[in-house]
């Protein structure tokens, strides 16, 4: 086939000509009509990916009481925002939690609402109880604050997430003797279960594993409404171990992402709480692929099958930062609901919702088709190594 540009492909988008498809709706298309045919009837495949994003937050502009304040602390029903930043902005962290939580002091903690939580609200347009402190300067007089206040209210409302999407990440056991609680929940003794947090085949990195269109400036589906990667994300390591197919068969790239807060819903920006480890946000995000190359859908059409996770032991080898791994499982076993370990059978269950992430790309085929939604070329593409980037270079 003829490559195609994201021109021709917007432009066939704009007339109602696109065809789009879900990465889940293009494996059988592959399978059935080959690689070839396929990569020149399909434009655009949707990925998606609903799960617990702890590196994500708000900026906040809380606009200007009469008289002027300078805030110095900032409390959103009772989680400090950091308020380092001017006068009346802040940023909220997802994981921030209640000055009053107790958190690990009564193990294990219940850690009911944090900053997602906060975040969930204010989305929903829920009145929220701000308490602001100030030293007071001539031009800044007032020094404390108390009021409701909702997102409407805000001058500006910014979703700024350092670290989300992980491209694959690790499948969480415990082989010690004692139910442990982890940012991969809750682990039951002896190889008891197995958790594990990616949406597998639907997940957008693991459908651009090289990085190929998805950059600075990609435009995607953020919590609900319209957003852009940003940056490569926090702790992105593109020089992970790789199948032969191209996926990282480890944890590995990241993205960070921004998007106007006042656009999001409550149904793709939840609050979440870990027991005996803390609060969270669950994020929808929806990434749109534009079929280039025959090369571009090889890789958008990888099957759960073909996508491996390591297995690792959240009791010792993980939080002693040992690297050791039980070996690489399937999604397509995870998703079973079941893996062997050894001789062991272990249940397994997932915290990134797979039926949410299905729903995400379909509602984003749904705004290409109608042509609300048109792709951007990225001003850089992700990095795959961070040794001596020369940013002049990226493109």
């Amino acid at each position: 086939m003829s490559k195609k540009t994201y021109e021709e492909i917007n432009a066939r988008i704009r007339a109602g000509e696109a065809v789009v498809v879900t990465a889940e709706e293009v494996i059988p298309m592959v399978r059935e009509q080959g690689l070839e045919e396929t990569a020149a009837a399909v434009d655009v495949v949707t990925t998606a990916t609903f799960g617990p994003m702890c590196s994500s937050g708000a900026f906040l502009c809380l606009g200007h009481p009469q008289p002027r304040m300078k805030m110095t602390r900032v409390f959103l029903n009772g989680v400090e925002a950091c308020a380092g930043l001017a006068a009346v902005d802040a940023y909220l962290g997802a994981t921030q939690l209640p000055q009053a939580d107790p958190g690990n002091k009564m193990y294990p903690g219940e850690f009911r609402y944090g900053g997602g939580h906060v975040i969930e609200d204010l989305v929903a347009g829920k009145e929220i109880f701000l308490e602001a402190e100030g030293y007071g300067t001539d031009c800044y007089p007032r020094k404390q604050l108390q009021k409701t206040i909702r997102l409407a209210d805000m001058p500006q409302a910014t979703l700024y997430n350092p670290r989300n999407a992980y491209q694959n990440y690790n499948v969480g056991v415990n082989l010690s003797a004692k139910t442990i609680y982890t940012y991969m929940g809750i682990l039951k003794p002896r190889l008891g279960n197995a958790n594990y947090s990616t949406a597998g085949q639907l997940s957008p990195l693991l459908n651009d594993p090289c990085y190929r269109t998805i950059g600075m400036g990609t435009k995607i589906f953020l919590g609900g409404g319209v957003g852009y990667v940003s940056w490569f994300g926090t702790q992105h390591a593109p020089e992970a171990p790789r199948g032969e197919n191209g996926v990282p068969t480890t944890s590995a790239g990241t993205l960070a992402v921004v998007g106007d807060l006042k656009q999001m819903t409550p149904r793709w920006l939840r609050g979440v709480s870990f027991m005996g480890y803390g609060a969270s946000l669950m994020v929808g995000i929806g990434i749109p692929l534009p079929i280039l190359d025959v090369e571009t859908l090889r890789y958008a059409a990888v099957s759960d099958a073909e996508i491996f996770a390591p297995i690792v032991d959240y009791s010792e080898a993980y939080p002693q930062g040992r690297g050791e791994t039980l070996g690489q499982v399937s999604y397509a076993q995870l998703k079973s609901g079941e893996i062997t370990i050894g001789d062991r059978v272990v249940p397994t269950a997932s915290f990134s919702s797979y039926p949410g992430a299905r729903e995400i790309a379909g509602i984003l085929k749904e705004w290409i088709q109608s042509g609300k939604f048109l792709l951007t070329k990225p001003v850089f593409t992700l990095p795959q190594s961070l040794t001596g980037i020369d940013y002049r270079s990226l493109v």
